[in-house]
């Protein structure tokens, strides 16, 4: 069996009091995840750096009401509903079996500030919007866009977490930024000289 990745120091830092349902949810994980088809048996030696830590470095960028466009095995919304109890949050996924995963673990884990919602992004209507919509590793900025653009309440925002090419993406996705009245399109970089990757986060107002 491959090893997993031990705990990072830095871990305690980013999760604080909650750090001990952080260790829980990475340990169902690392347990099930390959098995239940919800990560890659090569993602286990890097399941806190690059999965868990890339997601919960942005949990301070949000707010509010947040939905999760394809939440998966739950990163980041699992992971960043750990860090942020304050926010409430939902997440959106079509597929059953992450369905019926993400419900055992916000239950296991106890956490009150989150629904599950099992729908395709451009299925889901909620009136008057979300406060932030965010997406993690689901499609490139140019079919992103139209499927969590609508779903953000009017001066709400995206806040998108992308890899090393997001700027190229940013200037691929122009068409769609224009049609969907995004403006202040930025890539933010973060967990510089704390993460030993650091996370690129596509944010923008959607008027």
């Amino acid at each position: 069996m491959t090893a997993v990745e031990e705990e990072p120091a830095v871990a305690v830092d980013l999760f604080g009091d909650q750090i001990a349902l952080a260790r829980q949810f990475t340990a169902a994980l690392a347990e099930h995840g390959e098995e239940r088809g919800l990560i890659g048996p090569l993602e286990l030696p890097r399941l806190w750096t690059r999965h868990v830590l890339n997601s919960v470095i942005a949990a301070p960028l949000f707010h509010g009401s947040v939905a999760d466009i394809g939440s998966g095995a739950g990163l980041p919304g699992i992971v960043l509903a750990i860090a942020r109890p304050d926010v409430h949050w939902t997440l959106i996924e079509p597929m059953e079996r992450r369905v019926i995963w993400l419900n055992e673990q916000v239950e296991a884990l106890g956490l009150a500030n989150v629904d599950v919602l099992r729908a395709r992004a451009e299925e889901v209507s909620r009136p008057g919007g979300f406060d932030v919509v965010t997406a993690r590793a689901v499609s490139a900025l140019k079919n992103l866009i139209p499927l969590t653009a609508p779903l953000v309440r009017d001066g709400g925002e995206l806040t998108l977490l992308k890899g090393m090419n997001a700027p190229n993406e940013i200037d691929a996705a122009q068409k769609q930024i224009k049609k969907f009245r995004l403006s202040d399109v930025r890539v933010e970089v973060l967990g510089e000289d704390v993460l030993p990757e650091t996370t690129r986060v596509v944010r923008a107002v959607v008027r």
